[in-house]
């Protein structure tokens, strides 16, 4: 298995300030990555506590298993949505905590046959589950005008959506898009590039967040915190664009008004300078951590 990854898990020590309150209890990674989180939690944590981490990616689960290499760790290659249904079949009444790390894991961005990235040339795929059907390929070689305009316009938050959704087709007309350099350069043909960001970079996020469904999970995931979550419990999520924070913040802001539930941090959280120059990738990460009272 390969496991050369660079991996900083982003807010760490904050996080665990936040989200340890039971030395013995029982945690959930939703989104385990290559288990950076959870691998400075169980530093934390007493012999008696499990982390159960989820992710849809079986090559990070693997990595992983073998980075952490702890029993406390229990892995399951599902979405977190699906915690409190796995907790339940354990005979487990719920956690103490939950930890939602809604970033695109170092490896997948760093891996050029996965297609996440504008940096790497790779095929034009973008699945966190790599036996899911639908790729990012598909969706820009099939999908009809509208269909590309209003994801690129609601995932990417892209202004010039129908601009590239029309440059998408005609380029498809002469061949197929098959590779990351593929969609860039027919980005980069209609739009200019000013300053360090790519022009294509919110096409690609929106690509990546049609291609899993992201923001369905994210809104399916904190729906079922009600259920997963035991009283004194935390749930501490980390965001990375605004579309996932408004989300977070309004699901939040619900729980609370609904009752039983109080914000541990009114505002969200950032990296500090030091982390941020440490690494950039940590620069845009957003923490909103919510307790349950009843």
């Amino acid at each position: 298995m390969t496991n050369h990854w660079t991996h900083i898990p982003i807010m760490a020590v904050q996080i665990a300030d936040l989200l340890l309150q039971k030395p013995d209890g029982v945690y959930v990674d939703g989104t385990l990555g290559l288990g950076g989180h959870s691998a400075y939690f169980l530093t934390r944590l007493s012999s008696g506590a499990r982390i159960f981490g989820f992710d849809k990616d079986a090559t990070a689960l693997q990595m992983a298993r073998e980075r952490v290499a702890d029993k406390r760790l229990l892995t399951f290659h599902t979405s977190y949505t699906m915690a409190h249904q796995i907790l339940q079949e354990k005979g487990i009444a719920g956690a103490d905590g939950v930890l939602l790390d809604l970033g695109v894991s170092s490896y997948q961005l760093d891996d050029p046959s996965r297609g996440f990235s504008i940096l790497h040339n790779g095929p034009l795929d973008m699945r966190f589950d790599e036996e899911a059907s639908l790729t990012a390929a598909e969706i820009v070689n099939k999908w009809p005008l509208d269909k590309l305009v209003q994801i690129l316009r609601d995932y990417g938050e892209e202004h010039q959506a129908e601009k590239i959704a029309l440059a998408i087709l005609r380029a498809r007309k002469e061949r197929a898009l098959c590779t990351t350099q593929d969609l860039k350069q027919v980005v980069e043909e209609v739009l200019p590039r000013h300053g360090k960001t790519h022009p294509a970079t919110q096409t690609f996020q929106a690509l990546r967040i049609a291609c899993n469904r992201e923001l369905e999970t994210v809104q399916e995931g904190l729906q079922t915190l009600e259920h997963l979550v035991l009283p004194g419990g935390r749930v501490a999520v980390l965001t990375f664009h605004s579309l996932e924070d408004r989300l977070v913040k309004n699901c939040f802001k619900n729980l609370v008004q609904g009752g039983g539930w109080r914000l541990v941090n009114k505002h969200a959280l950032k990296p500090d300078y030091s982390e941020v120059r440490q690494n950039r990738r940590a620069r845009s990460a957003k923490l909103r951590v919510i307790e349950r009272n009843v």
